[in-house]
């Protein structure tokens, strides 16, 4: 992981005075960490959500919450995924406990800058080498909405600490919708789906394949919205979620040259990149890469092989909105695809952070997420957010990430326990 070089960083003065009165400016104890809470939910979904390698029913998402000494407190989530990051949901517990709290123990910034200095230098891998970012997350995004908050600073000032010149307000915001997901396990229940996200206004869609009757389900959907395809009013992408061998994809793909895709999806498992490059000469459309995307080595490796078409960039999966940042402007500078992906059973807490993502970002071609009631049962926030009609995101909340978090709600979905750390 590379940091900013100092010509590339704010200048601490541009932002902090020094002025012990001064409110962007707080005392150096009053920023140190007091408590830690990790609240492990069990959120039910409205419907199952389906593909061809997971079924999910329930949200299993983790939020932490960091509490300073001058009592702010800030929220991060993150939704781990085994055959992503190696993560299961109790491994984030055991990587905050273990390797993030012995070094938040030491975070005491004095300024915005310096606190973004120490959740810049947070960790990606545990001792042993391995991946930790959907761990790291959740702690990132609840430090920098915590110091946000208490520096009384905009996140906005992010990007340009970051060195990321062509970032900032309004990004992608203001072009990109966010799509609809098709994933069901039957074609009639795919299709009702269609038939209901058609009639709220969403044009972009991703269809979960892999199943043995994925010839039939795709040309359902275009029969449905093909002749919108054809004229450039919706598109649809497909993504096989690694399931495929390299002999099933290049059978899969002469079936899927038939449609006019925007883009493939994961077509072969996370470890099997080596045969990605006939795999990449065989398909009709841009490859666009989730689970074999997780951090810059990642990127790196799926530009060399010349097969990055695009970029699914999940801010849980990638170790929080910083990282997720940096592979957009390395996906810009190498003019490969970005895709703001979401996790199934995100909260408002991740929502959040993809707006945020959205709002600096250029150049996203497609965005998933803020589905908010349409498929969680409950939310843990005062507004829960939710797109509009069309796909139409909303504006956030000035202070931190942008949302208030109830933490009673907090305590009433939590699977177990939640887990409290003084400092």
């Amino acid at each position: 992981h590379s940091q900013p070089s100092a010509a590339t960083k704010q200048p601490f003065s541009s932002v902090w005075c020094g002025a012990v009165n001064c409110p962007g400016c707080r005392s150096m104890a009053s920023a140190a960490i007091h408590k830690v809470t990790i609240y492990p939910l069990a959120i039910p979904l409205r419907q199952k959500v389906s593909h061809a390698a997971h079924q999910r029913a329930i949200s299993d998402t983790v939020v932490v919450a960091i509490e300073l000494q001058s009592g702010h407190v800030g929220y991060g989530e993150t939704l781990a995924r085994p055959y992503v990051s190696g993560e299961p949901p109790e491994s984030v517990i055991e990587s905050v406990e273990r390797i993030f709290n012995p070094i938040m123990l030491e975070m005491n910034p004095a300024h915005f800058p310096a606190a973004l200095e120490m959740i810049d230098a947070l960790p990606f891998a545990d001792d042993q080498g391995h991946l930790i970012t959907a761990a790291r997350a959740a702690v990132e995004l609840a430090l920098l909405d915590v110091y946000a908050r208490h520096f009384d600073r905009p996140l906005s000032e992010v990007p340009a600490w970051m060195g990321l010149s062509r970032f900032g307000t309004p990004g992608s915001s203001q072009t990109v919708r966010y799509s609809g997901v098709l994933a069901s396990s039957t074609i009639s229940s795919t299709m009702k789906k269609l038939r209901l996200m058609w009639w709220y206004g969403l044009r972009n869609y991703k269809l979960k394949i892999g199943y043995p009757d994925d010839a039939e389900r795709l040309a359902a959907v275009f029969k449905r919205m093909g002749r919108a395809i054809s004229k450039g009013r919706a598109t649809l992408r497909v993504d096989a979620n690694g399931i495929w061998s390299k002999e099933d994809a290049i059978e899969q793909l002469a079936d899927l040259g038939n449609f006019p895709l925007a883009g493939i999806e994961q077509p072969l498992a996370k470890g099997d990149e080596a045969n990605l490059p006939i795999v990449h000469d065989l398909a009709g459309a841009p490859l666009f890469f989730d689970e074999s995307l997780v951090t810059m080595a990642d990127a790196e490796q799926l530009f060399e092989l010349g097969v990055a078409d695009g970029f699914n960039i999940r801010i849980s999966k990638c170790g929080g909105l910083m990282p997720a940042l940096r592979l957009a402007s390395f996906a810009i500078k190498h003019n490969v695809r970005i895709q703001l992906g979401c996790m199934v059973g995100e909260t408002s807490i991740l929502s959040a952070a993809g707006r945020r993502f959205l709002e600096w970002a250029p150049h996203v071609a497609f965005a998933e997420g803020w589905f908010g009631s349409f498929l969680m049962q409950r939310d843990v926030v005062t507004k829960p957010l939710r797109f509009g009609y069309g796909g139409k995101g909303g504006p956030l909340g000035e202070a931190g990430m942008g949302v208030d978090v109830l933490p009673q709600q907090l305590e009433d979905l939590s699977a177990e326990d939640p887990i409290e750390v003084y400092f």
